[in-house]
């Protein structure tokens, strides 16, 4: 089977469905099937050459909403080489280019949401959210109606997508969701990560990696290891993961201003050996989201055996809780401290029991094969438009 996967970027700093895409395309790939993605980049960027699937790049284009007059061409040219098509997230103009360009060729098409209709937007940013509704009726409602099915990877983020507008017709579908097994030799990547910074040996480190955002609870994290800091020396956190919005800065500033200027880390955005190695280098992984389709990261941490404290809006919070991998609580001030509160009263003992059921949780859920394998079988056997059409509840 030819997939071609339908995406703004295919640059890592865009978050996890990039390295979803590129992780699931590989595993397809050495199952003999062939993934290629059409995306709205540059094709001079390095992201592009470095993704290691085919990328035809249509770029370079211009502002966030990713006009791009070429895309509809090119997929109305290229369509018949392909037997699959999925496009990835919402928002933008690839998803339209999409609906406008397969409905007009009749061929089917697939769609991952990656958490964009989750109500969170509607509550956090109204603007924003009366522009989408501008934006919906006219464009993403209709390629979700008409789409094939559309891709959910937990029943949290399918049940929570019929919350945010009250014009929705989908075929929905869950999926399996995860990533590679990560690399095991653990003492060599703990040690490169160390040596490139020594400052952090022998320490407690707790980790956050990802995108330093408002939503993925940055704040809340600083603000509970302050109240437990003062009890426990040792501990340090680490906020490692890149910064478009310039939320670190004022992040940095709070830190100072708690005294704790010295005993948080900010190495930016980790990829390879040295992300890897900051997972071996820490005893606790935190993400107390307000709001988390899935987590990549989640399931990178779960998969290098390290626990993780995360808030009941990362959407596969009941997954972790009920294997034991980890503590879950509220994505509020009280709910992040009282987790890493928790965890820090675990013995020693305690906390190698949470690391081998961590273990155990991502080989049983979130592994590479199982995610290419449900997309296969949806891919190959999904019944044609006009069936099962899952409305939304009206307001």
């Amino acid at each position: 089977m030819r997939i071609l996967h339908i995406i703004p970027t295919v640059d890592p700093q865009g978050g996890g469905p990039m390295e979803g895409v590129r992780q699931r395309g590989l595993r397809l790939q050495e199952m003999g099937h062939r993934v290629e993605l059409v995306t709205l980049d540059d094709p001079a960027a390095p992201s592009v050459a470095a993704y290691g699937l085919p990328v035809h790049a249509l770029g370079p284009t211009p502002g966030r909403y990713g006009y791009n007059a070429r895309l509809v061409p090119w997929l109305l040219a290229q369509a018949g080489g392909y037997d699959a098509f999925v496009v990835n997230g919402l928002w933008q103009y690839h998803s339209f280019a999409a609906w406008r360009a397969l409905t007009r060729l009749q061929r089917p098409y697939h769609v991952f949401t990656h958490g964009m209709l989750d109500p969170w937007f509607k509550r956090a940013y109204p603007l924003k959210h009366l522009k989408k509704w501008l934006y919906w009726p006219w464009a993403d409602y209709r390629v979700l109606r008409d789409a094939a099915a559309v891709l959910f990877t937990s029943q949290e983020e399918r049940s929570l997508a019929r919350q945010s507008f009250w014009l929705y017709r989908a075929r929905e579908r869950v999926v399996a969701y995860g990533t590679a097994a990560p690399p095991q030799d653990a003492e060599r990547l703990r040690a490169a990560f160390l040596a490139a910074h020594p400052a952090l040996r022998g320490r407690r480190l707790v980790l956050f990696l990802g995108r330093v955002h408002e939503k993925k609870g940055c704040e809340l994290l600083l603000r509970a290891f302050a109240q437990v800091a003062a009890a426990e020396p040792a501990l340090h956190l680490v906020m490692a993961g890149p910064d478009a919005d310039g939320l670190a800065a004022r992040l940095q500033a709070l830190a100072a201003a708690a005294g704790l200027a010295d005993r948080v880390s900010w190495p930016g955005m980790l990829q390879g050996d040295m992300k890897w190695g900051a997972f071996h280098a820490s005893e606790v992984f935190a993400l107390p989201s307000h709001q988390e389709n899935f987590g990549i990261a989640v399931a990178e941490a779960l998969g290098c055996g390290l626990p993780v404290l995360v808030s009941d809006k990362v959407n596969i919070w009941r997954e972790i809780q009920a294997d034991g991998a980890g503590i879950v609580g509220p994505d509020t001030l009280a709910g992040t401290h009282q987790s890493l509160q928790g965890w820090l009263a675990l013995t020693p003992a305690q906390r190698q029991q949470f690391s081998g059921r961590a273990m155990a949780s991502f080989r049983r859920r979130f592994s590479v094969d199982a995610m290419a394998l449900t997309l296969l079988e949806v891919l190959q056997g999904t019944p044609p438009p006009g069936t099962a059409l899952t409305m939304g509840a009206t307001p």
